[in-house]
C-alpha cells in the first residue's frame, strides 16, 4: 500500500507553531528559567521524615552515661510528627525524670537545665535539645540500723549472734557513698546471710532510707523477719525408676535433723550428681509443710543409663597423646555393685583395670575392690606390674579416708634391671581438703597422709613400712585493684611432699612402691618421673626416699584498667629421690607462666628451666586436684 506524505500546507502550519512557541519561551525572565532548571536537578529534603530532635547530655562521665541510657526523653527522638506543645510537655517532665535518676546515684540536690533550639537548616533533626546536669555533692551514709525479729524459739544469745553476723558482713557502712543499687544490694546481701542457714524463708519486713538533701547524708534502716528455723527432714526422691531411692539417700548423706544449711544441701546435690547413678539431680527444701523442724528435702533426679561406654582422647606434656576407653556398669549382676573398667594408652603407660564399688552404708563407708595390669616406663626401665586391692572408703565434705589390703607384683625389664618383687601390705589413707574452692582455690590448705605396712613375698620375706605426706597451701599476698573497680588477691602457693620406704637394704621392694618425681605437677623443668635414684651404672630407677618443695607467686592480670580472668605466675620447684637420706640431691626448676580461670578450673601454661638438666620445658595442665 502506498504511504501518504505530508502536504505542503501541513509543513507550513507546523513550522509556524514552532516559531511562536520559541518566541514565547524567550519572553520568560532568566531567573524563572534557572529556578525551574534547578528545581528539576536538585532534590528537596523532606523535613517531615526528620527526627523530632537531637539530645545532648552534658554532665560528668558516670552521670552522663546513666542519663543517656535511661532518660525517658530518648524514646521520643525519632518521632517525626512530634508537635511543639507535646515536646514542651516532655521537656518539663525530663527535669523530674533526670532528678529521679540522679537520686539513684546519690545526688539529691542537682542543677538541671534543659535548652531547646529550632534547627531549620539542619539535616539531622528539626530541633536540638541540650540537657546540662550539675549533680552537686553526692550523699554519703551517716548511719545504719539493722534489726532482726526476735523469735520465741531462739535464746537471747542466738538472736544477738545472728544480728551481729548480718551487721559484720553489711556492705554499706557509714561513710560510703549512697546509691540505690548499693542500697538494694546491701539489703539483699543481709537477707542472704539469714537465708543460707537456718532461715530459708527470711524476708525484708521493712526498709527505709532517709536522705537529708541539705547535709547530703542518708540514714539507713532495715528490719528482717527471719521466719521459723528449719531442720532437714527426710529425703524424698522423685524420678527414680531403675535405682533404689534408699541408695540415693545414702549417697546424698544429707544430715537429717540438722539445721538447714544451703551449703550442705548443695554438697548433697553434688554427691548425687557425681555418683554416676544420675545424669542430673536437683535438691530443694520443702517449706510449704507444717513442720519446719522436719522439712522434707525433695530430690528431682534423672537416672543414668545402666551401662555406658566412654571414649576419650587427650594430650599431656608429661606423657604425650592419650587414648582411653571406659566401660561403666551401674549394677553388676548378682552383687549390684558399680564397676568402672578402663583401657588407657599413652607414651609412657599401657593400662587395663577395673574398680568395683558398693553403695555406702548408713555410716558412709563403702566396700571397694580393684585390679589392674600395667606396663609403664619407670626411670630407665620398662616395668610390667599388677595390683590387686580390696578395702573400704569413706568421703565427707572435706575428708576422705580409706583402708585396704594390697598385693603388688613388679617385673623390671632392661639392662641391669632391678630384681622383680612381690609384696603384700595393709594401707591407710587420710586426705583433708580445707580450700575455699574445690575447682579453683585461692586460699586454704590441704593435707594428705598415706601409711602402709607389709612384707615382700618373693624371693624372700622382708617387712617394710611405706609412708607419704603431702601438703599444699594458698596464702594471700596483697590485693590487686583494677581502675574499673574489680579486685582480687594475689597469693603465694606452697607445696611440699616427703616419702620414705623403710626396710632392710637387701629387701626386694616392688618398684611400684618406690618413688620417682618430676613433671607438670611436681618439679617443672624436668620430664615426667625423670628424677629418681641411680644405679651403679647411672641408670634411673625408683628410690626409697622422696623430698619435694615448691613456692609460686600468683598475681591477677589487669589489662586496660579492667580485671581479667588471667593471672601471671613465677615459681621455684625442687625435688630429690635417693636410696639413702644423705644422698638426696635436689633438682631445681625455675620459671614463669600464665593461668586462665576456666569454668572447669585453672588452665596453666608454664615455661620452666631445669637448672641441673640445663634445658627449657613447656608444661601444660588443666584443673586443680589434691
Amino acid at each position: 500500500m502506498p504511504i501518504a506524505s505530508p502536504t505542503p500546507a501541513r509543513w507550513l502550519a507546523l513550522l509556524f507553531f514552532c516559531v511562536v512557541y520559541l518566541q514565547g519561551c524567550s519572553l520568560l525572565p532568566r531567573g524563572e528559567r534557572n529556578a525551574g532548571a534547578d528545581t528539576a536537578s536538585t532534590p528537596v529534603a523532606d523535613r517531615s521524615t526528620l527526627p523530632a530532635f537531637t539530645l545532648e547530655v552534658r554532665a560528668p562521665d558516670g552521670v552522663r552515661e546513666t542519663l543517656e541510657r535511661h532518660l525517658e526523653l530518648q524514646r521520643y527522638k525519632a518521632l517525626p510528627d512530634l508537635q511543639d506543645g507535646e515536646l514542651q510537655r516532655l521537656l518539663a517532665a525530663a527535669d523530674a525524670n533526670a532528678r529521679e535518676l540522679l537520686g539513684t546515684l546519690g545526688y539529691f540536690a542537682p542543677t538541671i537545665t534543659v535548652l531547646m533550639t529550632d534547627t531549620p537548616g539542619s539535616s539531622d533533626a528539626l530541633r536540638a535539645v541540650v540537657m546540662v546536669a550539675e549533680p552537686g555533692p553526692q550523699t554519703h551514709i551517716a548511719s545504719t540500723r539493722i534489726t532482726v525479729d526476735e523469735r520465741t524459739d531462739d535464746d537471747t544469745e542466738s538472736r544477738a549472734r545472728r544480728q551481729e553476723r548480718v551487721q559484720r558482713n553489711w556492705s554499706l557502712p557509714p561513710g560510703q557513698p549512697f546509691t540505690q543499687s548499693a542500697w538494694d544490694s546491701a539489703k539483699n546481701d543481709g537477707l542472704r546471710q539469714l537465708q543460707v542457714r537456718r532461715y530459708p524463708t527470711a524476708r525484708i519486713a521493712q526498709s527505709r532510707a532517709e536522705v537529708d538533701a541539705d547535709t547530703h547524708e542518708a540514714a539507713l534502716s532495715v528490719h528482717y523477719d527471719t521466719g521459723p528455723a528449719y531442720r532437714f527432714g527426710p529425703l524424698q526422691v522423685q524420678g527414680s525408676e531403675r535405682y533404689d531411692p534408699d541408695g540415693a539417700r545414702r549417697l546424698a548423706r544429707l544430715p537429717t535433723g540438722a539445721f538447714y544449711d544451703e551449703a550442705q544441701l548443695l554438697d548433697a546435690q553434688l554427691r548425687l550428681a557425681s555418683s554416676g547413678y544420675y545424669d542430673a539431680a536437683f535438691l530443694t527444701l520443702d517449706t510449704e509443710g507444717s513442720d519446719p523442724q522436719a522439712a522434707p528435702v525433695v530430690a528431682q533426679v534423672r537416672e543414668a543409663r545402666l551401662q555406658k561406654l566412654v571414649f576419650g582422647a587427650g594430650l599431656s606434656t608429661d606423657s604425650g597423646p592419650r587414648l582411653s576407653m571406659d566401660h561403666i556398669h551401674n549394677q553388676l549382676p548378682g552383687i549390684g555393685w558399680r564397676s568402672v573398667s578402663k583401657l588407657l594408652l599413652d607414651r609412657e603407660t599401657k593400662l587395663a583395670g577395673t574398680e568395683w564399688t558398693d553403695l555406702p552404708d548408713e555410716s558412709g563407708w563403702r566396700w571397694v575392690a580393684s585390679a589392674q595390669a600395667q606396663r609403664e616406663t619407670t626411670g630407665d626401665y620398662q616395668v610390667n606390674s599388677a595390683r590387686l586391692r580390696s578395702g573400704r572408703s569413706k568421703s565427707s565434705t572435706r575428708i576422705d579416708r580409706n583402708y585396704f589390703l594390697q598385693y603388688d607384683y613388679a617385673n623390671s625389664q632392661g639392662l641391669n634391671a632391678p630384681p622383680s618383687g612381690t609384696a603384700l601390705s595393709m594401707n591407710y589413707g587420710w586426705t583433708g581438703r580445707y580450700f575455699n574452692s574445690t575447682v579453683a582455690p585461692t586460699r586454704g590448705y590441704g593435707l594428705a597422709v598415706e601409711l602402709g605396712a607389709g612384707t615382700t613375698i618373693n624371693p624372700d620375706r622382708a617387712p617394710f613400712v611405706r609412708t607419704l605426706l603431702r601438703w599444699q597451701s594458698f596464702i594471700a599476698a596483697g590485693r590487686v585493684q583494677a581502675e574499673t573497680g574489680g579486685a582480687r588477691n594475689a597469693r603465694i602457693a606452697l607445696r611440699a611432699e616427703a616419702g620414705a620406704v623403710l626396710a632392710r637394704q637387701a629387701a626386694q621392694i616392688p618398684v611400684t612402691q618406690l618413688f620417682l618425681t618430676g613433671g607438670d605437677t611436681t618439679v617443672r623443668g624436668y620430664g615426667y618421673r625423670a628424677i629418681g635414684a641411680r644405679t651403679e651404672n647411672n641408670l634411673l630407677y625408683g628410690g626409697r626416699y622422696l623430698g619435694l618443695a615448691s613456692v609460686e607467686w600468683q598475681r591477677p592480670i589487669v589489662y586496660n584498667g579492667a580485671m581479667t580472668d588471667w593471672e601471671s605466675a613465677v615459681f621455684v620447684d625442687a625435688g630429690a629421690v635417693a636410696d639413702h637420706v644423705g644422698d638426696l640431691d635436689p633438682r631445681v626448676g625455675v620459671g614463669a607462666g600464665v593461668r586462665w580461670r576456666s569454668p572447669v578450673g585453672p588452665l596453666q601454661a608454664d615455661l620452666a628451666y631445669g637448672v641441673q638438666a640445663k634445658q627449657l620445658r613447656l608444661h601444660l595442665r588443666l584443673g586443680f586436684s589434691f
